[in-house]
Formats: C-alpha cells, sequence, structure tokens
C-alpha cells in the first residue's frame, strides 16, 4: 500500500475507453478501496486533504479526472450515464473488484447511477450535497447561485467561500481553513478545466433534475446501505434533497450538518471522518 499523503500522491494515467485518465491512488488498511466522484468543474486538487489523509487511514483511496476534465483526455461528457460509464470502465481497468463509492454533488448524481448499473461492484454508497432525478430545484442553480457564479474571485477558489459555506463568521473561518487545505499541493498540480467543461456538466445536472413523471422511482433500486450527508443550507442543490433521498431509499441514513453549505463535510471533516467510518464498518 502506498505510504503517499493526499499532498504528495503521483499523478497516474490510465487508458479507458480511449482516453487517458488522470488519477492518485494512496492509502492503507483492510478497508476496501473507496472511489470518490468529484463536483462540478471539480479536479482532484478540491477534495480537501484533511478529509482524504483520515480515510485513507484504513483503505485506499482512488480519486481521478473523468473524461476532459483537466488532466484527463477527452471531451467532457454531457450526461450522467455516460459519467457513470466512463467510472465504472476506470475501476475495471484498475483491476478492482468492489469498492466503496462516494460522490459529491454533481458527482453523486453519476454514483448513484454507477450502483444502478453495477451493484456487484458497489458495497456501500456515500452521498454529499446530492438529489433524486427529477429533484426539487434540481435542474438549474437559483438566482442566488448564478448571482454567485456571475462575480470574480481573485483568487478564483475563493469563490467556494460563497458556494460551499455559510455567510456566518463560523462558516466563513472554517471555509478558509479549507482554502488552505486545498492549496497545500504545490507540485504536480491538476491544470486547469477547459471551456468546454461547464457547458457539459450544467447540461448533465439539467438532463438530472428535470422532473418526470416516476422521478424517484428507480431509488427502490438501489439495495446498498447508503449514507446521505447533507448541510443545513444548502444553495446549489437545496438540503431537502437529501431527505427525499433518505426517504426513497431502501437502506439509507441522513445527516444534515448545522451552519453549513454545500461544503459541510468540509466545515466538520473529523466528524465526518467519524461518522464515514462508522457506516463504512457497519456500525
Amino acid at each position: 500500500m502506498s505510504t503517499h499523503t493526499h499532498v504528495t500522491a503521483p499523478t497516474q494515467y490510465i487508458q479507458v475507453k480511449g482516453n487517458k485518465l488522470a488519477y492518485r491512488r494512496y492509502g492503507s488498511g483492510k478497508g476496501l478501496p473507496m472511489v470518490f466522484l468529484q463536483h462540478f468543474t471539480g479536479t482532484m486538487d478540491n477534495w480537501d486533504p484533511a478529509v482524504m489523509d483520515a480515510l485513507a487511514k484504513d483503505r485506499e483511496i482512488i480519486i481521478f479526472n473523468t473524461t476532459g476534465i483537466s488532466s484527463s483526455e477527452g471531451d467532457p461528457r454531457n450526461n450522467t450515464a455516460d459519467i457513470a460509464s466512463d467510472a465504472a470502465a476506470f475501476i475495471d481497468a484498475l483491476g478492482l473488484q468492489q469498492i466503496d463509492l462516494l460522490g459529491f454533488s454533481m458527482g453523486s448524481f453519476a454514483a448513484q447511477q454507477l450502483t444502478l448499473d453495477r451493484p456487484d461492484l458497489i458495497r456501500k454508497l456515500i452521498l454529499v450535497g446530492s438529489g433524486p432525478r427529477g429533484g426539487e430545484g434540481l435542474d438549474t442553480f437559483s438566482p442566488l447561485v448564478w448571482d454567485i457564479l456571475s462575480r470574480t474571485y481573485d483568487p478564483a477558489e475563493e469563490l467556494l467561500l460563497d458556494t460551499f459555506f455559510t455567510p456566518s463568521a463560523t462558516s466563513q473561518q472554517a471555509g478558509r481553513r479549507f482554502l488552505d487545505r486545498i492549496r497545500a499541493r504545490v507540485e504536480d498540480r491538476d491544470p486547469g478545466i477547459s471551456d468546454k467543461v461547464v457547458p457539459a456538466q450544467l447540461a448533465a445536472i439539467t438532463a438530472w433534475g428535470t422532473k418526470h413523471e416516476g422521478s424517484y422511482d428507480y431509488l427502490k433500486e438501489i439495495k446498498v446501505p447508503v449514507l446521505i450527508v447533507s448541510g443545513h443550507d444548502d444553495i446549489i442543490f437545496p438540503t431537502v434533497n437529501n431527505y427525499i433521498l433518505q426517504q426513497h431509499l431502501p437502506d439509507a441514513q441522513l445527516i444534515i450538518y448545522p451552519d453549513s453549505n454545500h461544503g459541510s463535510i468540509y466545515q466538520y471533516p473529523e466528524l465526518f471522518v467519524i461518522q464515514v467510518n462508522l457506516f463504512l464498518k457497519g456500525i
């Protein structure tokens, strides 16, 4: 097993469906490998070292950039089904037989789809800042969020203070600490995303979030245990969507953190890791 940390793990590459995808893996322990699916416009460098290194004490951690994102080749996918299919192909290419899966934000949509497509592959599923197909306010961002996204931030990652954290002093302080942590990796950082990423991913979010008759019916087919985590006031994907997931999934538990937004797990990294470990150990 690797002795690297989130900050030092080297970027590796693997061929998946004709494209070279970038990934990093590190960690140790007897737990199943844990694969992560990232949020809208995010790269491997947007994962929080405080969360990842703590989880890596008991298992191998695998993060990657999906097709067309940052250091991975190809055109970014514009629908959840293709993102999930590429993720499954990536996991197969690594030779993994079974994993635990965490999807954050837009990545949680693909994580649901992947679990539906390959129930043999996923032992347990963690959904963070998530929502079901056709959920409440998921087909487009709110006017508040569009306003935030239209602003200029310098440095650019300070956008996350407004989208991931609440305006309270406590939450903003946690956000500053989070930014310090994700800036800690200096060498071998991911390059920026291309101009193709935002329109493709917005199309995928819109398609997932558009309501149809029976939109939630698929959830009863996800049989694996699921842990759902949300912020109390998620402005990106409204908090109520996580409750909807919990009510429709056969085996799901829900945690909502106080005074928190879309990046709730980065405001409470120590607590989140404790609760994830309890969930994965079946306690």
